[in-house]
C-alpha cells in the first residue's frame, strides 16, 4: 500500500511528475495495442487504467508500471482469428463483439492462472533465466519497442508500411515536421537532465511541443488522430456473456489464457529484475504475479485487455525519478482522468513528441555494454544473448526466454557431462577409483568409460568423495556397474555416498560402506 508518512516532498513531487509522465505516454501505447488485438481503442485504454492500478497498489516492485501491452495484445490476434473461424456466418459488428467477449473472458482465466502461480511461490522460476538470456531479452525488447513507433510515422494516406524503409521515405517527404519534433524532443531528453532534474525531461517535451504545434497551427499528426476519445467514460462492470461459450470454444480460449499468462509472466518478471537491477534493491516476483493476475482478473470484468508490466514506461518512470507506488499510482489515475476529463487536451498532443520519447527509452534500454562484452563471453553465452534477441525481435518474449532458457541449460549439461577418475592399488592389491566430476545424466556415458571391469582385480574399490550423484540417471548407473562387477565375481565396495543417495540405490544399496566425513546431499531422483 501506499503510505504517505514514508515520503518526503521530494519524494512525493518526483512521484507526481514522472507518473504524470508515463500516464501521457501510455495513452498512445494502450490504444495502438488495442488496435493490434483487434478492439476498440477503449478496452486498450481501461485495461492500462485498472490493471496499472492494482498493480500499484499490490505489485511486488514500487514504481512499475503495468497496462496494455504488445507482446499480450499480439497473442489476442490468434484468439481473434480462431474466433472468426469459429463464427464464419457474422457480420462484422457482431464478430467484433464476439472477439471482446473472448478477449474478457480469457483475460481472466489468464488472470486467475498467474494468480495460482504467484500462491504457489513459482515466481522465484525467473532466477533460472540466465544473464545472456536477460541481455538478449532486454535488447530485444529495445529493438521492438523502436520497430513499434513505426506505424506512427506513416502518412495517413499510406496504407502498406510493412517495410520500415517505406515508411522512412514516405513519411519524411509528406510529414518531414514529425521527424523535427522527434529530433528536438529527443535533444531534450538528453541534455535536461544535465542541466536540471527538477521535472521531467519527457514532461518538459510534451508540454513546450503540444504548445507549439497548437498555437502555431503546425500541420502534424496529432493523439486525436489515432482514436475518438469523446465517449470515453469510467469504466463499469461488463460480464462476459457466458452462455456464448462452448466446449468447442474453452478449447480455443484454455490455450490462448495459459500462453498469456506465462507471457506477462515472463515480461514481468524480467521487467521487474530489471528494475532491480538499476535500483539495487529487490521486488518479490511472488507479489507481482498475485498483483498482475488480480489486475487481468478485474479488468475482464470491467472491459478491459489483459496486459503485464511495461518495460519502457517502467523505465520512464524509474529515470524520472519514480521509485515510489505513488507515481504507478498517478500514472493510473491521471490516465483515467485525462482520457475521460480532458480528451479535448490529450487530443492535440503531437504523436511525434511520444515517439521520441519512446526511441530515447528504447537507446536507454539496450544494453550497449553487453555488446561490449560480446568477444570477452564464452561462445556459448554469446550465442545465447544473441538468439534471444534476434528470437523476440521476430517470435515474442515467451518463446525467446524458453529459448534461451533451453539453451543454456543444454550448453551446461555439455559443459558437465564429463566425470573422471584416479587410479591407484592399495598395500592388499584393492584397486581404487577415485571420481571426480557430477554425475547425472549427461556424465553417465563418461562415468561407464572409467572402469575395466574385466581387467580389474577381485576388489574394487569406487571413491565419490570428489563426486557426486544428481539424479536418478547416476544413480541407475551405479546400479548397473555394481552388476556388472557382481556378474564378473568381483568384490565391490563403495565409498563417500551420501545417505539419500544410499536409499535411492537398489543393486548397489548392500555394496556402500559407512564413512565419517559421508557427504550429506540429496539426489534429484523421480523414482
Amino acid at each position: 500500500m501506499i503510505n504517505l508518512q514514508n515520503y518526503s516532498t521530494q519524494n512525493i513531487k518526483n512521484d507526481i511528475l514522472s507518473g504524470a509522465l508515463v500516464a501521457v505516454a501510455l495513452i498512445p501505447e494502450a490504444i495502438a495495442f488495442a488496435f493490434i488485438a483487434g478492439v476498440s481503442p477503449i478496452v486498450g485504454l481501461y485495461g492500462a487504467f485498472i490493471i496499472g492500478l492494482i498493480t500499484s497498489i499490490l505489485g511486488g516492485k514500487p514504481g512499475m508500471i503495468s497496462g496494455a501491452t504488445g507482446s499480450v495484445a499480439v497473442v489476442f490476434v490468434s484468439l481473434g482469428i480462431a474466433v472468426a473461424n469459429l463464427y464464419p456466418d457474422l457480420d462484422k459488428e457482431a464478430l467484433s463483439m464476439m472477439i471482446l467477449h473472448y478477449i474478457l473472458f480469457t483475460s481472466i482465466v489468464a488472470g486467475a492462472i498467474q494468480v495460482l502461480i504467484g500462491v504457489l511461490k513459482m515466481g522465484k522460476f525467473i532466477r533460472l533465466v540466465p544473464q545472456p538470456a536477460l541481455f538478449g531479452f532486454v535488447n530485444g525488447l529495445a529493438i521492438v519497442i523502436a520497430l513499434a513507433q513505426l506505424k506512427f510515422l506513416a502518412p495517413q494516406n499510406v496504407e502498406n508500411y510493412s517495410s520500415w524503409i517505406n515508411v522512412f521515405f514516405a513519411s519524411f517527404t509528406e510529414n518531414y515536421v514529425m521527424y523535427i519534433i522527434i529530433a528536438i524532443t529527443m535533444a531534450t531528453m538528453y541534455f535536461l537532465p544535465k542541466i536540471t532534474k527538477a521535472v521531467p525531461a519527457g514532461l518538459v517535451a510534451i508540454i513546450v511541443m503540444t504548445l507549439v504545434v497548437y498555437f502555431g497551427d503546425i500541420d502534424t499528426k496529432v493523439v486525436g488522430d489515432l482514436a475518438d476519445l469523446s465517449n470515453v467514460s469510467f469504466p463499469a462492470l461488463v460480464m462476459p456473456d457466458m452462455t456464448l461459450f462452448t466446449w468447442e470454444s474453452l478449447s480455443i480460449i484454455l490455450p490462448i489464457a495459459v500462453i498469456v499468462a506465462l507471457v506477462g509472466l515472463i515480461e514481468s518478471l524480467l521487467t521487474l529484475s530489471v528494475l532491480d537491477e538499476m535500483g539495487g534493491e529487490r521486488g518479490s516476483g511472488n507479489q507481482e504475479c498475485i498483483a498482475l493476475g488480480t489486475g487481468n482478473v478485474a479488468s475482464g470484468l470491467f472491459g478491459g485487455m489483459a496486459g503485464c508490466a511495461m518495460i519502457g514506461q517502467s523505465v520512464i518512470n524509474f529515470t524520472s525519478g519514480g521509485l515510489g507506488r505513488l507515481s504507478s499510482f498517478t500514472a493510473a489515475m491521471l490516465l483515467i482522468i485525462l482520457v475521460v476529463s480532458f480528451s479535448d487536451i490529450i487530443a492535440v498532443i503531437p504523436v511525434a513528441v511520444l515517439v521520441g520519447i519512446m526511441f530515447m527509452v528504447s537507446i536507454g534500454t539496450f544494453e550497449f555494454s553487453s555488446a561490449r562484452r560480446l568477444k570477452y563471453m564464452p561462445r556459448s553465452d554469446a550465442f545465447v544473448l544473441i538468439a534471444v534477441t534476434i528470437i523476440t525481435v521476430l517470435a515474442d518474449l515467451a518463446t525467446a526466454v524458453i529459448a534461451g532458457i533451453i539453451i543454456s541449460a543444454l550448453v551446461f549439461a555439455w559443459k558437465h557431462a564429463k566425470i573422471s577418475a584416479k587410479t591407484a592399488l592399495d598395500e592388499s592389491g584393492k584397486k581404487i577409483y577415485l571420481l571426480d566430476g557430477p554425475l547425472f545424466f549427461a556424465s553417465v556415458t563418461s562415468f561407464n568409460e572409467q572402469f575395466d571391469v574385466e581387467n580389474d582385480p577381485q576388489e574394487v574399490i569406487i571413491d565419490f568423495k570428489n563426486a557426486r550423484v544428481m539424479d536418478s540417471s547416476g544413480t541407475e548407473a551405479i546400479d548397473a556397474l555394481t552388476d556388472k562387477y557382481q556378474k564378473a565375481g568381483k568384490k565391490l565396495t563403495l565409498r563417500h555416498l551420501s545417505n539419500d543417495c544410499k536409499k535411492v540405490l537398489k543393486s548397489a544399496g548392500p555394496f556402500c560402506t559407512y564413512e565419517e566425513d559421508d557427504p550429506t546431499y540429496k539426489v534429484a531422483a523421480n523414482i
